[in-house]
């Protein structure tokens, strides 16, 4: 196989593995918490009450919050990418305040 082969299988992995975390959130209630990618200007004015912001990057944030849906919730606020946190094998969350 070449280099380009393996390049392209690398991609299409790291693509796939996204792909299902994303779907997950959608999909699932079994995470805890999450980590947005890439969030909108605006996303922190447009998440619920119930949800509380533990962390925060340049381009993450970091929520955690018990009501069902939060994926859903997490996607319609404005963030881009939504991946589950706080399960084992996911994203560690920081300790809540």
């Amino acid at each position: 196989m070449t280099i380009r082969r393996w390049a392209l299988a690398l991609l299409c992995v790291c693509i796939g593995w996204l792909a299902i975390l994303s779907a997950v959130m959608v999909l699932s209630d079994a995470a805890p918490g999450a980590i947005v990618l890439f969030p909108a200007a605006d996303f922190t004015q447009r998440i619920s009450d119930d949800a509380a912001i533990v962390g925060a990057g340049a381009t993450w944030v970091a929520v955690r919050s018990a009501q069902p849906g939060l994926g859903r919730a997490l996607y319609r606020a404005g963030g881009r990418l939504v991946l589950p946190a706080g399960l084992p094998g996911c994203l560690p969350l920081p300790a809540s305040p």
